[in-house]
């Protein structure tokens, strides 16, 4: 699995808009390709909430993108089968995180 994540100091934030047309801001948590042979890749992302406290747990949401010049286009995931490899990438990458974190601290 290709991870495309790099620790960065700021946040990325995009904004996506709903059905009303209004843009909602999202920060970016990671990004991924997965290793299907389809080049596909895709982004996870949270709303960009600063009131809400960090031990909060945040709804996750998932899109496939591709980068046009400047801009990002997203497009939802609706196929079931994409989407279970979509969750199994991001849960196998935030386990190897935490790992990589715990292993960090000193802890064995």
């Amino acid at each position: 699995m290709a991870d495309d994540q790099h620790p960065q100091d700021e946040a990325e934030i995009i904004y996506i808009p709903d059905d009303e047309g209004n843009e909602d801001a999202f920060e970016v948590i990671m990004r991924f390709e997965v290793e299907d042979g389809t080049d596909r890749k895709y982004m996870m992302v949270v709303p960009a909430d600063d009131d809400a406290p960090d031990d909060e747990e945040q709804e996750v949401y998932a899109f496939r993108y591709e980068d046009d010049g400047d801009e990002i286009k997203l497009y939802p995931i609706e196929e079931e089968e994409e989407w279970d490899l979509v969750e199994e990438t991001f849960n196998t990458l935030m386990s190897e995180l935490g790992d990589a974190e715990e292993d960090a601290s000193g802890k064995d």
